[in-house]
């Protein structure tokens, strides 16, 4: 391709970018946190606003509070189809392109349509409403997203088959995470509130136990922060741009102080709700042939220790231990750098603050932090 023909093609995907509607994406651990209802309290504000909106599809689940929130708001016919002998309905997408409202509530983003629909999957659905120009706000719960199936399987132990493409969230314009903690969602599964009493004590012994709602929430946060960190990335000029906050701890074969170093820098991280590394560099004084087999056994422990924590463990062959350092800070990100407190001897701290130095000067050259950690 020529570079006319390059520019072009740029020029006309600008154009489509500009032409296709906003998209909005709620996110939830599991069903019964709260998505629907929020996507029709929302619709109301923009209806009272003055903005076209339409339901397209909403599965209210007949809970009562979601109902409630139907009515007042303009739905668009859904389509009935036969299959195997029974009327199902759909949502009737020509129906949304023909009327083209501003705006479309489309619930269900990971259903499967029925056979001889126009599009397989309603995420289909959703993306050639979205480039006809028309703005949707739809809902997934976490376990739907493709790329964790694996996660959510160990977890559950449930074979989720519906599943939603992770290119498809990262088409949204904006994505937000409906929160419950693991007791609130109990509770209103108890109530009655999400399923029917008959199906309460399956759910409480199968999907709705504590530790399994609690990993699932760590995944929505962590899907919902990534899809923040990415909007940063592409809308945010760098000029103008605040980096997000991102760890290393650079540790050394001595056990205890790094043990101590990762621990606290864990800390930190979960404050910030940040990425973090761990980084050993191994000098040809601690080669696999000459580092002594307990302080081995001691590195490898902690190096563990941080990958249960979250961390990122990082391991390189050097003799340079501040180069290192520096080129993974540049290659990551990193905003701040952790180190243990030097628990050295006064001619130690003599030999070695040449390259104390260098580490300083070079983090201030780059804009990162350093914290010494006792």
């Amino acid at each position: 391709m020529n570079p006319n023909d390059q520019n072009a093609e740029h020029f006309l995907n600008l154009l489509r970018q500009s032409r296709r509607g906003k998209f909005k994406v709620y996110i939830g651990m599991s069903a019964g946190v709260g998505k629907s209802y929020r996507m029709l309290q929302e619709a109301h504000g923009l209806l009272r606003g003055g903005i076209d909106v339409r339901i397209g599809f909403i599965e209210t689940h007949n809970r009562a509070e979601t109902m409630a929130l139907v009515a007042g708001l303009p739905i668009i016919p859904r389509r009935s189809l036969f299959y195997k002998g029974r009327q199902l309905e759909e949502m009737d997408v020509q129906a949304v392109l023909n009327l083209h409202p501003e705006l479309v509530i489309v619930d269900e983003l990971a259903h499967t349509n029925i056979p001889g629909s126009k599009n397989e999957k309603r995420w289909q659905d959703v993306v050639e409403i979205i480039e006809a120009g028309i703005n949707v706000i739809s809902a997934v719960n976490i376990q739907h997203i493709e790329s964790l199936y694996d996660e959510v399987h160990a977890i559950t132990g449930v074979d989720v088959t519906e599943r939603v493409p992770d290119r498809v969230l990262q088409m949204a314009d904006e994505v937000v995470n409906i929160d419950l903690t693991a007791d609130e969602l109990i509770t209103r599964l108890k109530e009655g509130k999400i399923y029917d009493p008959a199906k309460v004590e399956t759910a409480l012994r199968n999907f709705f136990q504590a530790e399994k709602i609690l990993q699932l929430r760590e995944l929505a946060l962590r899907e919902v922060a990534t899809a923040v960190e990415r909007k940063i990335e592409t809308s945010v000029p760098p000029s103008i741009k605040a980096k997000p906050e991102r760890f290393l701890v650079a540790i050394s074969s001595n056990h205890e102080i790094a043990r101590r170093v990762i621990r606290k820098t864990a800390r930190l991280a979960a404050y910030y709700n940040s990425r973090w590394f761990v980084l050993y560099v191994q000098t040809p004084a601690e080669s696999a042939d000459r580092i002594k087999l307990d302080l081995q056994r001691h590195l490898i422990n902690n190096l563990k220790l941080a990958t249960e924590l979250g961390a990122e463990v990082i391991q390189v062959k050097s003799n340079n231990i501040v180069n290192s350092i520096m080129a993974e800070v540049e290659k990551r990100n990193v905003t701040t750098v952790c180190i243990g407190k030097p628990h050295l001897t006064l001619v130690q701290i003599i030999l070695r603050t040449n390259a104390f130095n260098q580490l300083l000067n070079k983090l201030s050259g780059s804009d990162t932090d350093l914290i010494i950690l006792s």
